[in-house]
C-alpha cells in the first residue's frame, strides 16, 4: 500500500509539472496570438493621417527586420512598388520611414542638425568598444592652440594634398610587399580566398599610410581578423542589445582589448623614449592634443580613436577591392585593358606610381566608381528624428518617434538613371550622363573639414551627401585606385572554373560584402604558362 502512494505523488507530481509546462506554453502562445491580432487589427483600422504607410507585418518589434535585412534593395523596390517612395516599416521595434529617391536623397541627407541627428542611430553599435569622448565626430580635440573636431582634425593632418600623394607610394610598396610574402600568393598560378586576402591587403595599406611605420609593424594577419570581428558589432541586433553576451560581442570585445593594448604599448613607448614628434604621424599629433580645459587626451582615448581611424575606412575599402577582384575575374578583358591603360599612360618601363600618375588612369577609375555604384559599401543611412519633419507634396509629417532612412544604393540601380543596372559594365562611364555628373556642378559648402558637394540630387552618392559625408571619400579613391594598380600590374584574374558562380551580398551587418567564401584564380605577370 506504501508503495503505491509513493508512486501515485509521483505520479501526480509528475503531472502537476506537466500541466504547469502546459499552460505556460499555452498561455505564451495566446500571448503571442493575440499580439498578432492586435499588431493587424491596429494597421487595418487605426491607420494615422499624416504618417507614411505601414508596411504591413504579422509580428509587432520584429515587423520587417529580417525581410529588410536579408535583402534591403529587394525589400524596398518590393514596398515601393507597393506603398510609393515613402513609407515606413519596422525595424527592431523602432519606427522607420524611408524615403526613396534623389528627393528622398534630399530630405534626409541634407536635413538640418535640430531635425535629424546621426550619432542617437550608430551610437549603440560600437558604444561599448569606444568610449562616448572618442567618436569621431565630438569636438572635443585642441590640437596646436585651435579647438577641432576629430573631422577637423583628420582633414587637416590625414588628408592634406601633401599626405595623399605621399600615400601612393606607401601603398603600392604595401601591396608589393604582400604580393612577395604572403603564401597565399607564392605560386606563377593558383587562387586565393579573396575576401581574407584583400582584407589584410587593405587593413597593412591604411595603417601604414594614416598611422605610420610603427605601427604597421605591429600588424599582421590576425589584427586583420581581428577588425573583421569588430566589424561584428554592427550586427542589427547590437542596435537594441549592443551589451548582450553574444558570441560574435565576446569576439568583438576580445579584439577591442588586443588593438587597445597595442596602441597604448606605442604610445607609452613614444612617450618614454622622447623622441621627436613627427608631424605627419597622426599618433603624434594626438598626443599633444588637449581638451577645451587644457587636460590631455588620455593615452587608452587616442587608441580607441586610432582604431576608430582605421575602422571607419576598412568597412568600406575592403569590402569595395573584394568586389572590384571578384569583378575583374569574370571580366579578363578589363584586367588586360586596365594593364594596357597603364603602359600608355604612365610608360612601358612602369615606372614607380605617383599621386598625379593615379589621377590619369581613366579606366581604373571608373572600374572602382561602377563597383561602387552596383554594391555599395552601406545600403542605409538612418537618422533620428529630432523636430516633426513635414515632407514637401504630400501631407505627412514624420514624427519624432521615427528613423529615417535614405539608401543612395537604390537609385544607383535604377534603370532609371542606369540602363542595365545590375550589369557592371565601367564602359558606361566613358560618356557620362549629365544626369549622374550633376553633382559635380553644384554647390559646395565647408561644413568645417573642407568643401564638399552641398547637393544630393546626383543618383550616385557612394560616400552619402551632406553634413555627415564621408570624409575619407579622397583617401578611399586613393586607396582603392592604387590597390587596383598594384594588383593588375602583378596579376591577371580569371573565374576558378567557367560555371563559378558570383556571390551573393552579405547584409548581416551595416556593411555589405561579399556572401561567404569566394575564390579568384589568378596568373602572375612574366610566368611560364
Amino acid at each position: 500500500m506504501g508503495l503505491f502512494s509513493s508512486f501515485l505523488a509521483s505520479f501526480c507530481e509528475q503531472c502537476s509539472t506537466q500541466s504547469i509546462y502546459t499552460l505556460a506554453s499555452v498561455g505564451a502562445l495566446s500571448f503571442i496570438a493575440l499580439s498578432v491580432v492586435i499588431n493587424v487589427l491596429r494597421q487595418l483600422f487605426f491607420k494615422k493621417a499624416h504618417e507614411p504607410p505601414v508596411v504591413f507585418h504579422w509580428f509587432p518589434f520584429v515587423g520587417s527586420t529580417i525581410s529588410y535585412g536579408m535583402d534591403p534593395y529587394t525589400f524596398f523596390n518590393n514596398a515601393r512598388a507597393k506603398y510609393g517612395d515613402i513609407f515606413t516599416f519596422i525595424l527592431l521595434g523602432k519606427k522607420t520611414t524611408v524615403y526613396l529617391g534623389t528627393k528622398g536623397n534630399e530630405f534626409i541627407l541634407n536635413g538640418k542638425l535640430r531635425d535629424v541627428n546621426a550619432e542617437e542611430v550608430y551610437s549603440p553599435p560600437h558604444h561599448p568598444r569606444l568610449r562616448p569622448s572618442c567618436r569621431l565626430r565630438l569636438p572635443q580635440c585642441e590640437a596646436h592652440g585651435a579647438e577641432e573636431g576629430m573631422k577637423e582634425w583628420f582633414v587637416k593632418f590625414g588628408l592634406t594634398s601633401e599626405a595623399l600623394r605621399s600615400y601612393v607610394h606607401l601603398i603600392m610598396n604595401e601591396v608589393d610587399d604582400f604580393v612577395k610574402n604572403s603564401p597565399a600568393l607564392q605560386d606563377a598560378k593558383g587562387t586565393f580566398n579573396v575576401s581574407k586576402v584583400i582584407s589584410e591587403i587593405t587593413i597593412y595599406t591604411a595603417s601604414r599610410s594614416l598611422q605610420g611605420q610603427e605601427v604597421r609593424d605591429r600588424f599582421d594577419s590576425t589584427f586583420a581578423e581581428m577588425y573583421h570581428d569588430l566589424d561584428k558589432g554592427f550586427a542589427p541586433i547590437n542596435f537594441m542589445l549592443p551589451w548582450a553576451p553574444l558570441p560574435h560581442n565576446r569576439k568583438r570585445d576580445a579584439a577591442q582589448k588586443k588593438l587597445t593594448d597595442t596602441y597604448m604599448d606605442i604610445i607609452k613607448a613614444r612617450r618614454a623614449s622622447g623622441d621627436k614628434k613627427d608631424s605627419e604621424d597622426m599618433v603624434w599629433n594626438l598626443m599633444s592634443c588637449t581638451y577645451k580645459n587644457g587636460t590631455p587626451i588620455p593615452d587608452e582615448e587616442i587608441a580607441h580613436m586610432m582604431i576608430a581611424l582605421l575602422m571607419a575606412g576598412q568597412h568600406s575599402s575592403s569590402s569595395t577591392a573584394a568586389w572590384i577582384v571578384l569583378r575583374l575575374a569574370t571580366c579578363p578583358e578589363i584586367v588586360e585593358e586596365l594593364y594596357q591603360e597603364q603602359l600608355q599612360i604612365l610608360g612601358s618601363d612602369l615606372p614607380p606610381l605617383t599621386h598625379e600618375g593615379l589621377q590619369k588612369l581613366d579606366l581604373h577609375s571608373k572600374v572602382i566608381k561602377e563597383t561602387l555604384r552596383i554594391h555599395a559599401p552601406i545600403h542605409s543611412i538612418i537618422r533620428a528624428v529630432k523636430n516633426p519633419m513635414p515632407v514637401e507634396g504630400t501631407s505627412y509629417v514624420i514624427p519624432t518617434t521615427h528613423n529615417v532612412l535614405s539608401s543612395p544604393g537604390v537609385t544607383a540601380r535604377s534603370p532609371e538613371f542606369f540602363p542595365e543596372p545590375l550589369k557592371w559594365d565601367p564602359h558606361r562611364w566613358d560618356e557620362a550622363d549629365a544626369e549622374a555628373t550633376k553633382e559635380e556642378d553644384e554647390e559646395q559648402i565647408d561644413y568645417g573639414y573642407g568643401l564638399v558637394t552641398k547637393g544630393t540630387n546626383s543618383p550616385y552618392l557612394p560616400f552619402g551627401a551632406g553634413r555627415h559625408r564621408c570624409i575619407g571619400e579622397q583617401f578611399a579613391y586613393v586607396q582603392l585606385g592604387t590597390i587596383l594598380a598594384a594588383l593588375v600590374r602583378h596579376f591577371k584574374f580569371s573565374k576558378p572554373s567557367a560555371d563559378s558562380p558570383f556571390p551573393e551580398t552579405d547584409y548581416s551587418s551595416l556593411f555589405s560584402k561579399p556572401l561567404g567564401t569566394s575564390f579568384v584564380q589568378y596568373e602572375k605577370r612574366g610566368s611560364k604558362k
